[in-house]
């Protein structure tokens, strides 16, 4: 059962959600930033927070990549996502997120600042046609890393697609056949690609969107702050919690509600 805010039907929520791509799946793409290992530790706590939400919200997750750093933490996650309206609902995630705390890898216990940005997009059917040929891409293959029995760094099962003019990647490492790893990461490719060709089309309007902001350090949408207090905060909206261990643990269904909110209203006067 999906999570319903008591102030809005859900109905009204995904009737907000207007866009072609909203209702589909989506793969979510945490990559840690500035801050060194406590980045790496917090790109580690947005994916627990964001397995919480989708198990709260009734949705499938599934981590298929996931580079972890030598000391603590990852360096990047891939998460895909499935049921209705995934990608309507985290897409009001995207952009970089702030943490400030003491730092539990600072002998002198000082406080620190870090940051991770998350990416999402949607997965798209089959039948759109995105057309990119192998000869514009290059193709890796290495050993899979993290948990999965005696099999895992056996073979180099694991696969990333670069392509070349744009420099989107895409990887998976979730299987153990090769193939069906590649197959996974051109599928993933296509649809950021699909994405990538949406945004173009819509720069002159998301230039007009004071809302919209770009993935870029210093330019955060939310921030998370457990030192000298405790709150979460979004930047857009204004929106924020004093329980940030409730948040952490995947309660956001509010934050990116207030958000589709917000935007439905900008765009409604548009």
């Amino acid at each position: 059962m999906r999570v319903i805010a008591p102030d809005m039907r859900q109905a009204e929520i995904e009737q907000m959600m207007s866009e072609e791509m909203d209702v589909n799946d989506a793969v979510l793409e945490i990559n840690s930033g500035a801050g060194g290992i406590d980045a790496c530790d917090w790109a580690a706590m947005l994916k627990r927070m964001y397995l919480g939400w989708a198990t709260k919200a009734g949705y499938k997750a599934k981590i298929v990549g996931e580079q972890p750093h030598e000391d603590a933490g990852i360096k990047s996650v891939q998460i895909e996502v499935q049921g209705p309206y995934a990608y309507g609902y985290l897409k009001s995630e995207i952009g970089v997120h702030r943490l400030v705390r003491i730092s539990p890898f600072d002998a002198q216990a000082r406080r620190h600042t870090a940051f991770a940005s998350v990416d999402v997009t949607p997965e798209i059917d089959d039948d759109i046609e995105i057309e990119v040929a192998e000869s514009e891409c290059r193709i890796d293959t290495y050993r899979a890393s993290g948990a999965g029995g005696q099999h895992v760094n056996t073979t180099d099962s694991a696969v990333r697609i670069t392509h070349i003019a744009t420099g989107i990647v895409a990887a998976c490492q979730a299987e153990r056949s090769q193939h069906k790893n590649k197959a996974k990461a051109w599928k993933m490719l296509r649809a950021k690609l699909y994405q990538h060709e949406l945004e173009k089309r819509q720069a002159e309007v998301d230039a007009q969107n004071a809302e919209k902001k770009s993935i870029e350090w210093g330019s955060q949408i939310r921030s998370y702050v457990l030192q000298p207090y405790r709150m979460v905060k979004d930047l857009r909206t204004g929106h924020e919690s004093g329980n940030t261990d409730k948040v952490l643990n995947g309660d956001l269904q509010t934050f990116m509600e207030v958000w589709l909110t917000r935007r439905s209203g900008t765009e409604a006067k548009a």
